[in-house]
């Protein structure tokens, strides 16, 4: 049967509108590059992420902060049609009632985002571990702009300190989760958390993290901190960058050691002293670069900083904030706190 002259003569004019559309889509999907970088994450809840994608040897790969925790790499990355798609693969523990572990198994989390106006767009869908289904979230990020190159710290100009802690009572200060117990007081004129104590192997009463009722900005920090046996606490930067505080002495170097950028940065020396002892902390931030010394020692000089830690109030670089003193994990002790805030 022949095929109407009509139709014959719009094949080409289809083709045409079809070709248009495909190009068009195309044109508006953005490609693989605009999703390479480092972005700051809004989570829902309020909470700070993180989230890395790069190129390396041909392969596609990343890294991601959610929340708390640490920068754990991913366990794959892709993108196509305009759509990044990262896994993140975790093992999980199945127990019997009496705390045995029965089994292994892996549970992957699944990130899925597009970019809008240049900010990304996405939604994590996480596994339930009793197989019921998925907790579904959405999240948005903003691109990370380039880090400067180091500051040259000697030609910063610091100003006049300013102590943080009279020793006689917590002016000046406040709880930063104003519906969490606090363990925070004045202790023979040293800022002391006290946690309830707790069982072996069973979690604590979570209590309070302690805030500075000011905000700073680029700044010299100072202060002596005194962290029990087994204990564990930290220091954060502008209320986005933590310093941490733990009893590590002994233990090989890592990004979780006592004076470290907590799982970005590693200390480059060993500086601890034992647990129980008082110890010095200097540290310093300037144009998204920190330097910490550590009793004395430099152990990390200068050097970049890639995004927040875990338990960021907010994945913002540019935002004052304040000194907060992490009170959810263990007891600790500091005195003698002074900040010195650059003078532009």
């Amino acid at each position: 049967m022949k095929t109407p002259m009509l139709l014959r003569r719009g094949w080409p004019v289809l083709a045409g509108i079809l070709l248009l559309v495909t190009s068009l889509r195309a044109a508006s999907a953005p490609g693989t590059d605009a999703f390479f970088g480092r972005w700051a994450l809004s989570l829902p809840g309020g909470a700070a992420g993180w989230l890395e994608v790069k190129k390396e040897g041909g392969w596609l790969d990343g890294s991601v902060l959610w929340g708390g925790g640490s920068v754990l790499p991913v366990s794959s990355v892709s993108i196509a049609d305009g759509v990044l798609t990262v896994t993140r693969v975790r093992d999980v523990e199945r127990k019997d009632a009496a705390g045995k572990v029965v089994r292994k198994q892996q549970f992957a989390e699944t990130l899925t985002a597009r970019i809008e106006n240049g900010e990304l767009k996405g939604t994590r869908l996480n596994p339930r571990l009793n197989g019921s289904g998925f907790d579904r979230s959405e999240f948005s990020g903003r691109r990370i702009p380039p880090l400067p190159p180091r500051p040259n710290l000697a030609t910063v100009k610091f100003g006049a300190p300013i102590p943080l802690f009279n020793g006689r009572d917590l002016t000046g200060w406040q709880v930063k989760e104003p519906n969490v117990k606090s363990a925070w007081s004045v202790e023979n004129g040293t800022l002391a958390n006290r946690p309830p104590p707790h069982e072996p192997g069973k979690p604590g009463v979570r209590t309070a993290n302690l805030r500075t009722e000011r905000e700073f900005e680029d700044f010299k920090l100072t202060l002596e901190v005194n962290v029990p046996k087994g204990s564990n606490s930290g220091i954060y930067l502008r209320g986005i960058y933590e310093v941490q505080v733990m009893d590590s002495l002994g233990k090989p170097l890592d990004s979780h050691n006592m004076g470290a950028i907590y799982s970005r940065l590693t200390p480059s020396v060993g500086a601890e002293k034992p647990a129980g002892e008082w110890q010095t902390l200097e540290m310093t931030l300037v144009d998204r670069h920190a330097t910490v010394v550590l009793n004395g020692k430099t152990i990390i000089d200068n050097q970049p900083l890639q995004g927040c830690t875990g338990g960021a109030m907010w994945a913002d670089e540019f935002k004052p904030g304040p000194i907060y003193l992490q009170g959810d994990h263990g007891a600790v002790a500091y005195r003698n706190l002074v900040i010195r805030p650059v003078v532009k």
